[in-house]
């Protein structure tokens, strides 16, 4: 793992586009795994701006996003779907043949499940995922406890995962009980990954997941064992941190 750490929120989001946009610029066609929630916002934000600005094409990659709440229909303002077109599909040249969110609504959702995880392989596989961390470990909807081989499936959401996200609904009765995410072995046969973190709620998350031991009970430690890893942070995710990192990931390659 290649862990580049960046003074503020912003330089961390900038740098993390500029990876990603030099993957696309290299593969136009790139099967890019994409996530929802604050973290990768600022990534979305620079992407957009390097869109408009830079003229990066996205008309030809195949996009899959992690997860969604299973009983909200894409139109919902809280829906994954509604998420990513107003963070990002609806400001960039996406091709929405080419887009693929989990369907919440789905009346047999094992069977979604199986035909998601053939989709990502028929597509070739993901070439890059992007992940956000929770301050517990987990990433998607993989809480503590989750199958380090598990592929995409039904979770039931912790209770402290819908309290976290109770802010965004009317009242806690409405807040989804389950969702329907990639497992952490479908994350894991990404080609390579891209982690980002941001505050001091995430920073002993960052230290588990970079340094601690590899367990269950913290998803993101098994990326320590993906060949091709990148964990972006700022100076308050990563302040427990005590081994090496760089400021610049292209001072870096991989063998």
């Amino acid at each position: 793992m290649l862990v580049i750490v960046k003074e503020k929120y912003e330089e961390v989001s900038k740098e993390a586009a500029k990876l990603i946009a030099a993957k696309i610029r290299k593969k136009p066609d790139l099967v890019l795994g994409l996530a929802t929630g604050s973290s990768p916002l600022g990534i979305y934000k620079e992407l957009i701006r390097m869109h408009i600005e830079e003229g990066l094409d996205f008309s030809k990659i195949t996009t899959f996003n992690l997860d969604e709440y299973i009983g909200l229909p894409p139109t919902h303002n809280q829906s994954y779907h509604y998420f990513m077109k107003q963070n990002l599909f609806d400001h960039i040249n996406v091709d929405e043949r080419f887009v693929h969110v989990p369907h919440g609504m789905a009346k047999d959702i094992d069977k979604f499940c199986s035909w998601y995880e053939k989709r990502i392989k028929d597509a070739g596989g993901i070439d890059l995922q992007i992940l956000g961390i929770g301050s517990n470990g987990h990433i998607a909807f993989n809480e503590p406890g989750s199958s380090l081989g598990s592929r995409t499936r039904i979770k039931t959401l912790t209770e402290k995962t819908r309290l976290d996200n109770a802010r965004f609904f009317a009242d806690m009765d409405e807040v989804p009980k389950y969702a329907i995410t990639m497992g952490v072995g479908t994350i894991m046969d990404s080609k390579e990954i891209v982690l980002i973190a941001n505050g001091k709620g995430k920073a002993n998350a960052v230290k588990a997941a970079a340094e601690g031991p590899i367990t269950a009970m913290c998803p993101a430690s098994i990326i320590q064992m993906h060949q091709r890893a990148y964990l972006f942070a700022d100076k308050d995710a990563s302040e427990l941190l005590i081994g090496d990192y760089v400021d610049n990931w292209e001072s870096v390659i991989f063998e």
